[in-house]
Formats: C-alpha cells, structure tokens, sequence
C-alpha cells in the first residue's frame, strides 16, 4: 500500500460520487413517472375523455425535459470507468460491459426510439399504435435500470465468473447466474419500486401546488389518485424488497451490514435499531468499540431479517476483524495471507509459464485458484481500518433511508383517504406536506445509493478487487480539475432543469381538443 496514491484514489472516488449523485437527481423520476403517463393514456384512450389527454400531455412534458437533461449525466458516468478506473474496466471489462452493451443495444435503443412517437406521433399515428409507444417508453427505461443494477449487482457479490490467470482478467461462465445474482436481483427491484415513490411524490407535488392556487383543480386531483394508488403500491413494496436486500446483504457483505447498524460487538437475539447516536465516532480511543447512546430497538428482530431466526447470531465488526472461531468467522488477517499468498501464486505461474517450467508453473496456479476467494485482501497491510467502512454515514444513511420509507408509506395511504372522501383540497397544511414528499422522497433515494456504496468500501468488486486498485495511473490534479469542472457543469444542468420545470408547472397543462 505504500506506493498507492490516496488523493488520487479519495478524488476519483468523489468525482464518480459527484457524477451518479447527479445522475441520480433525473434517473428516478424517469423511472416512475413513464408508467403513471402511460396509466393515463390509457384511461384516455379507453374513454376518450380529452382531459385525460390533456393531463397525459402535461406530465409528458415533464418527463421530456427530466429526460433529456438525465441522459448527459449517465453518458459522463460511463466514460469515467475508462478515465478513472481502467485498471477495474481491465481487471472486469468482459463480465461488467455486458450488461451496459446490452442495455445500450436492447433498452435505450428501444426507449429512444419509441420516445419519438410518443412526443410527435400525437394524431399522426392511431391511439391504440401511440399508447403502445408510451407503454414501452416506459417498459425500456425500466429495461436500462434492469442492465445496469445486474452491473453493480455483480460488482457487490462477484458470481458467475472465472478468473483467466493467463490474461489477469474475468470472464464470465455462467451468464444466467450473473443475472440472476441474489443481489442484484433485489437491488433492481428496490430500486425501481423506490424510484416509483419518488415519480408519485412528485406528480402529488405539483398537483398539491396547483390546488394551493386553485389552477387545474381537475387536473391536480386526478392525478393526486392515480399518484395515491402508484405511490402506495411502490412504497409498500419498496419496503419488501428493502427486507430482501438487508437479508442479501447480511449473507455476501457482512460488514456492510453491521456498519449499516452500527454494531461493533456481534451478538445472538439482536435487536433491530430504531434510533440512536453513535457515540464519539471519530474518538481513536474508542478503538472501533464505538457505543450507541439514546438507543431504541425491536428486540431481535435483526437476527431475524439477517437469518430469518430470531436467536441467530450477527456479526459486529470487532467479530469480522478479529474473527469469532466459535461461529466460524476467520480473521482478517488469516483472508490477508491468503490474499498475499493468491497474489504471489499469480505472479509464480505467469514467471514460470513464459520460463518453460510447465509443472511449476500449475502448481503455482493451483495456489492461486485454491486461495483466490480472499485475492483482494492481498493488497492491505496490517492497518485492519482500511477494512472497515464509514460506519456512521453508512449507519445514518440507512437509518434516515428507512424512517423516510415508512413516512412515505403513511402519506400515501392518508393521500388516498383524502382522495376518497373528496376533501383533497380542504386541508392546506396536507397541500403543503404534498410539495414537501418531492425533497424527502430524493432524499431517501440518495440516502439508499449512500449506504449501498459506502457500505461496501473498501471494495469495488467484493473481496475480489480493493478501490484502491481500481483508478486509472492519472494525476491526481487532473482528476481535481476535472471534478471541478463536472461539478460547475452538473450545477449548471440541475438548475437549468429546476428553472425550467418551475417555468413549465407555472405555465401549465395546455388546452387540449379532440
């Protein structure tokens, strides 16, 4: 670890957090937003009502100028796996661009193109050809997220593959089980339903505004219904998945899971937390035995959702770190050695392979297949922080992202009451929590990404591949100013998407004929 460049590795890392942050503003509502317009068309097109398309054409606007400005943001994102991180783009490239070309060839182009006729193909094409565009509009930009979350899904529990000794890269084996990856399955499915809420939230936003100054009051309420239903289904199984991902997460990242409830000393019935302060984080003489203060928990309900067993034990980061031999957690400095060792064996079997020596070189193979599971510990030293994550913004991430989630859960469910019994529009401060749900639904939605890649570090490929490893030999200033830039940048496209959104909401749906 001597000769690694930690400013270089701390800037790439936060310019490609700046990056997805900001992707991550557009993305979402993305995501949401196409099924709620398609849902609408449809009644439209099933009553024929011209305030349904009225109302359809509205929200496509939206989404329209959401959509363009995203786009940008996710093209920079790739292009930095080649700037910042080539040695990851080498190390993984075959297994990693699979999905991302997939999902350029099959769900953008099929978004793209389908874009076009749900944008301009108004009264040019048939109803039923039209609302079958915006259906798949939708279809294809859940289709990109699916591609991509299989990408970082693998990133977080490597399956699937094999490592070719000859050319230091992975290969993928079995497609199906990269696809099919546990994680990535109910990463995905978090995902969008999470970004689901946070489309509905938005759309009951607006519509609260409206109601607030007595515009569109038709409109507003329409739309507060369907937004309701779409929201309340989304955040309810938001919070199932959510369930599925924690219990992923504790059987292939332990130590993201512990960091996720701030658990130093690993324990049998353990509670789930509810609330509370991490006491003097940064305090070296707390040696990584930090105390939870003002702490309120459901009792052993984690062992539960870790191992779906009330009793079950849960290791804390002291058990990860030092090894608990009773509940058979090796200790990191046993999956060092035999990362050193995996490490070694390659470079044995390369030497001896170009030597001629045939024999030593698969018996050296053999040493670095045997102990390759632990190959990424073979590039830390003795100082065992490396190994732990940023416990209390993991653990507040996680916390603020599951209080949020229930909330949203409770909105939605009071929205739909409201819609209900017709009286939307009569309680103001509820108009107001409605504007509110569109800042609070972002942020838990950022709050999610924080825990899942915070959580994870020190690892770009898990056990597999340290971050350190994975930039690009670049400057580290050349990386500053390129941060810089892209923040500037990204500023500027943020904004511009706001004002012109603001200006949009103000001016309104249209009048629409037949």
């Amino acid at each position: 670890m001597e000769n690694i460049d930690f400013s270089l590795v701390d800037w790439s890392r936060a310019q490609f957090a700046l990056t997805a942050y900001y992707h991550w503003l557009f993305v979402p509502l993305t995501l949401g937003i196409t099924w709620i317009i398609a849902i609408m068309e449809t009644i439209y097109v099933r009553t024929g009502n011209p305030e349904w398309k009225r109302t359809t054409k509205f929200w496509m606007i939206l989404f329209g100028i959401n959509f363009a400005i995203g786009v940008s943001t996710g093209i920079i994102m790739e292009f930095e796996f080649g700037t910042n991180w080539s040695n990851y783009s080498w190390f993984v490239g075959d297994i990693f661009g699979a999905p991302l070309a997939i999902e350029g060839i099959m769900a953008f182009f099929m978004e793209s193109v389908f874009i076009a006729v749900m944008f301009f193909g108004w009264n040019k094409v048939s109803k039923r050809f039209h609302l079958t565009s915006t259906w798949l509009v939708a279809l294809g930009s859940n289709l990109s997220a699916l591609w991509i979350l299989v990408a970082n899904g693998w990133m977080q529990n490597p399956v699937g593959m094999f490592f070719n000794p000859d050319t230091a890269r992975n290969e993928i084996l079995n497609f199906w089980e990269v696809f099919l990856n546990p994680i990535a399955v109910n990463k995905f499915l978090h995902t969008i339903f999470s970004s689901y809420v946070y489309a509905a939230a938005f759309v009951i936003g607006v519509s609260s505004w409206y109601l607030l100054r007595k515009r569109h009051i038709l409109l507003a309420k329409r739309s507060i219904l369907i937004a309701s239903v779409f929201g309340l289904l989304g955040a309810a199984a938001t919070v199932i998945t959510g369930d599925g991902s924690a219990y992923q997460v504790a059987q292939h990242q332990p130590m993201k899971l512990a960091a996720m409830e701030g658990l130093y000393e690993g324990t049998e019935n353990a509670g789930l937390v509810i609330f509370c302060f991490l006491k003097d984080p940064e305090n070296p003489e707390n040696q990584g035995h930090k105390e939870q203060i003002m702490k309120i928990q459901f009792p052993r309900l984690l062992s539960y959702l870790a191992y779906r067993n009330f009793n079950a034990f849960v290791p804390g980061i002291k058990d990860l770190i030092d090894g608990n031999p009773e509940q058979g957690i090796p200790p990191v400095a046993e999956k060092i050695e035999k990362g050193k060792r995996s490490i070694h064996a390659l470079s044995t079997y390369k030497r001896e392979k170009e030597a001629g020596n045939i024999n030593a070189a698969w018996e050296a193979r053999k040493i670095f297949e045997e102990n390759f599971e632990y190959f990424g510990y073979g590039y830390f030293d003795d100082d065992y922080n490396h190994l732990i994550p940023n416990v209390p913004v993991t653990f507040y991430s996680f916390h603020i992202m599951v209080g949020l989630g229930f909330l949203f859960v409770l909105f939605f469910l009071l929205s739909l009451q409201k819609v209900f019994r017709n009286s939307i529009g009569e309680k103001r401060w509820f108009l107001y929590a409605g504007i509110l749900m569109i800042p609070a639904t972002f942020l838990a939605s950022q709050m999610g990404w924080t825990v899942a890649e915070m959580g994870r570090q020190p690892w770009v490929i898990q056990d597999i591949m340290p971050t350190m490893i994975a930039v690009s030999q670049i400057n580290a200033d050349a990386v500053k100013l390129t941060f810089t830039l892209f923040a500037f940048i990204f500023s500027g496209l943020a904004i511009a998407e706001v004002s012109i959104m603001l200006k949009q909401i103000k001016t309104g749906p249209k009048e629409e004929g037949n």
